[in-house]
């Protein structure tokens, strides 16, 4: 809910679409339990705060703000329920009634998730009132005056915005007005005030806003990682999360496009890497034999705009660092000097190109727009207008601004604005935006190449934000450049899992007796034993120089599977092992303990019976009594002990006796599924016999499918759809069972008139043909007809010049009726139409209306997508 409010916003194509990058790692610990996470965000598009392009709108937060916010809250901010109130808002205004509800429940659930974090409730109102605060600002214009000296100055025409602008900053309202209208220079150590025009002071305003609100999303993100990072203790699992941008590409593409395209370009350069050329060149080295599958290589697009000193982004940098006037129309003639005759960039010359460099060919194109250039990216080549490129990459904060800030009341401006403590001595010059991106996508790459790497391709169905609407050449085009067909191809041909020998054998050495528990050899020659006693077929692995390589996920997951069962035996052998360790040394302490006590009980005895011989002869006599009855007691305990251990151990021999005389006596010579024969067994072991007797059931029908051809397959499904619709439904049926159903009995397919005939009509495909019956309905009699079903329709021929009088699409026929009894009448009902008005529904009388009935029953339902009602009764 947080990024949605702060970071997303509703763009040409995508109505919830992240304009931010983001990179998530969520640590879990032993057992898989997510601890906590980091994010780390890769430079948000602050330039949408001030400006979006037509039918776009600004970040969700402030319209959740304007119209979901309480009127208790509304009025501490100085805000109204308007949006048109506010310029940074009046082109993208929310017109839907349903939207506003929605964005009205997302606030609520906004201020939960904020209070879920740790945020108090004092922060998330300081939070919001920055919000406010570049609503406001945006709504502070400028008019242009003129000073004494001839200087342009400017005034601003809205005092009570500034005013309400400094109420929830916290600012002196004098300090704020001097800081947005007038700039300090120094020259020779001497400070200068000079006023800023019109133009200067909005751009100085809209440098605020932007700074203000991207600083604040930054500030939110480390606020939020401090919540859920996790303490520093034992081995945990990182598992990284990757969500950036999608290539753009509008009508108008600017800076901020540029540099989102670029980061799309380093990532696919990444996955281009890792998915095909790394991995073809590891087969390459391991000595796997491999043929080599060629792939389109984005590293001369990434160079074209990183390359240092001759990069698009070194010369933009370049041109923002000379002092005096800034030219976009500069920048874009050094671009055309540079990359003339580059078949991945072209590049509009302009007035200024044309007149102090020597036109180069190839550098001009007129299908080019004015103030444009070109670039071949691996998803489609986009043109860029490059107004405004300079002033974004700039992006200068006036330090007059940062003073302001950093003076002000709010608890969070001096956080945000550390470079406005006038304490600070260092005036250097903070790098530009392009730096910035290139730096942190730098280090997004470094950190992808310490993970292995697991990719999730999105597919764009459309362009209209439809759902159930798929154009096969944008998706087409999609899977073209994003190398789906070339990874699949790798993928096909190539391993999905590989591990050196010695990490294989650590991890499955408890799968084979020759490498358990420990292997001494060479890890290949274990690898090699390992493998041989797995029930998997060896041409799932693959050796190499270095690595053992598997071929298939299916494998992979029986692997992993084997080894789990594994683990389970192992560790329950270690808790029987334990248990009768402790029980063993529990009762020889008992026992020890017992031969202390009954020696000290004897010697007291002795001591205080010995006196009188007549009381110690009685209790002799009594000791030896109670002596003889502990014997007997041990004795029976003993026996009912042997006579357990022997039953239980002649139980286990009568079930090991009944697996081997079973394993004899299985029915080997009948493999038809239907056959009833299975050796009887005691009545103790009746249930394991019913349990085994279907696992040889389903092995033998298993066998018995094997040996099926396509035809044999055909047939099958045909005869379980007829057990499906008349079994015990139809007095006929049993009696078809046998039959197989053979369709063309009248040979129609070789028969040279039908051939031409049907591909008039597209019925190729006989499913049945025979000479049947047709009973007319007016009169009840009898009429030899051919009667062809095909793949799309039903036919009535003439027997004798194959003439077709009636033809029914499979469509139109709806319901089959036939009776419960022996008789071979079938009725075909079929939806009103000129042919059903003209002659009704059909009446045919054959031999094979079990087989008819079924073929037709399958016709429609594969023309329909759903089957023909199907009516057996007597009406």
């Amino acid at each position: 809910l947080f990024f949605a409010a702060f970071g997303n916003a509703k763009t040409y194509r995508n109505d919830n679409s992240s304009r931010f990058g983001k990179y998530l790692d969520i640590e879990f610990d032993y057992k898989g339990d997510p601890l906590g996470g980091t994010i780390t965000n890769y430079l948000l598009e602050k330039s949408r705060v001030t400006c979006q392009t037509q039918g776009e709108r600004n970040f969700h937060i402030f319209y959740q703000l304007l119209t979901g916010a309480d009127i208790q809250l509304l009025k501490s901010l100085k805000l109204q329920r308007n949006l048109d109130n506010y310029a940074f808002l009046r082109s993208s205004r929310v017109h839907s009634l349903e939207r506003l509800q929605k964005i009205n429940m997302h606030v609520l659930f906004l201020q939960r998730a904020l209070e879920t974090l740790g945020f108090s409730q004092e922060d998330i109102v300081n939070v919001f009132k920055i919000v406010a605060s570049v609503l406001k600002l945006g709504n502070i214009g400028f008019i242009p005056t003129n000073n004494i000296d001839g200087t342009e100055g400017c005034t601003i025409n809205n005092d009570y915005e500034l005013y309400d602008v400094c109420e929830l900053i916290g600012s002196d309202q004098a300090t704020l007005q001097a800081a947005m209208t007038s700039r300090t220079l120094e020259e020779n150590q001497d400070l200068v005030t000079a006023d800023l025009s019109a133009t200067e002071a909005t751009y100085a305003r809209d440098s605020l806003c932007k700074a203000l609100y991207s600083r604040l999303f930054t500030w939110l993100v480390n606020k939020i990682n401090e919540s859920t990072k996790v303490k520093q203790y034992g081995k945990r699992k990182v598992l990284g999360i990757l969500d950036v941008y999608g290539f753009e590409m509008f009508e108008r593409n600017g800076f901020e496009q540029f540099i989102i395209n670029f980061c799309n370009e380093k990532l696919h350069q990444v996955v281009v890497e890792t998915t095909l050329k790394e991995e073809q060149e590891e087969y390459t080295r391991e000595g796997i034999e491999w043929m080599p599958i060629e792939f389109f290589n984005n590293s001369v697009i990434c160079e074209l705009i990183e390359k240092n000193n001759h990069g698009i982004l070194s010369m933009l940098d370049e041109e923002c660092l000379k002092s005096g006037v800034l030219s976009d129309e500069l920048f874009l003639s050094k671009l055309a000097q540079c990359f003339a005759g580059n078949s991945h960039c072209e590049v509009k010359g302009t007035s200024v190109f044309q007149r102090n460099f020597v036109t180069t060919p190839g550098t001009s194109d007129n299908s080019l727009p004015p103030n444009c250039f070109r670039l071949r990216h691996y998803a489609g080549t986009v043109t860029y207008n490059v107004c405004g490129f300079v002033d974004k990459n700039n992006d200068i904060l006036h330090r007059d601004l940062s003073l302001a800030m950093y003076h002000c009341e709010h608890p969070m401006l001096k956080t945000l604005f550390p470079e406005g403590n006038p304490k600070r001595s260092t005036l250097k010059r903070p790098a530009t935006t392009g730096t910035q991106f290139k730096i942190s996508i730098s280090a997004l790459v470094r950190n992808l190449g310490c993970k292995q790497p697991h990719y999730v391709r999105c597919i764009k169905p459309n362009e209209l934000k439809q759902p159930r609407i798929f154009e096969m050449a944008l998706v087409q085009h999609q899977v073209r450049y994003l190398g789906l067909i070339e990874t699949v191809r790798v993928r096909r041909s190539g391993f999905c899992y590989r591990l050196p020998y010695q990490q294989f054998l650590s991890r499955y050495k408890m799968l084979s007796l020759h490498t358990w528990p420990n292997w001494q050899g060479p890890p290949v020659e274990g690898v090699s034993y390992l493998i041989r006693d797995l029930p998997i077929p060896s041409g799932e692995f693959a050796f190499g120089r270095t690595k053992v390589f598997v071929r298939s996920p299916r494998t992979v997951f029986e692997l992993e599977e084997f080894r789990r069962e594994r683990l389970e035996d192992l560790a329950m052998l270690l808790q029987k092992i334990w248990r009768g360790y402790r029980q063993r040394k529990e009762f020889l302490r008992k026992k020890h303990s017992q031969v202390i006590i009954a020696s000290a009980w004897r010697s007291w005895r002795e001591c205080r019976f010995g006196i009188h011989f007549k009381g110690r002869r009685h209790l002799w006599c009594l000791y030896r009594v109670a002596r003889e009855e502990y014997r007997i007691l041990r004795h029976r305990k003993q026996v009912e002990w042997a006579v357990n251990i022997i039953q239980r151990h002649y139980i286990h021999w009568k079930r090991w006796q009944f697996l081997l005389r079973l394993a004899r006596q299985l029915p080997q010579e009948s493999e038809s599924p239907i056959s009833r024969e299975w050796p009887p067994c005691h009545k103790r072991l009746a249930e394991t016999s019913l349990i085994l007797r279907r696992i040889h059931h389903k092995w033998r029908c298993h066998r018995y499918r094997l040996k099926f051809d396509q035809t044999a397959r055909n047939r099958m499904r045909e005869k379980v759809t007829a057990s499906i619709i008349f079994k015990d439904r139809k007095a006929s049926y049993p009696r078809s069972v046998s039959h197989p159903f053979l369709g063309d009995y009248v040979r129609l397919r070789q028969n040279v008139q039908w051939k031409k005939a049907c591909i008039e009509t597209n019925d190729q495909y006989v499913v049945f043909a025979d000479i049947i019956n047709k009973i007319t309905r007016s009169s009840g009699k009898f009429v030899p007809i051919l009667f062809v079903l095909s793949t799309s329709s039903m036919l009535i021929l003439d027997q004798r010049t194959l003439q077709i009088k009636y033809r029914v699409p499979a469509a139109e026929i709806y319901r089959l009726s036939l009776s419960p009894y022996l008789d071979d009448v079938a009725v075909f009902h079929v939806r009103a139409s000129d042919l059903s008005k003209k002659k009704g529904d059909f009446v045919f009388q054959t031999g094979h209306v079990i087989e008819i009935v079924t073929k037709l029953f399958l016709v429609v339902q594969n023309a329909m997508g759903k089957p023909p009602e199907v009516n057996i009764s007597t009406e």
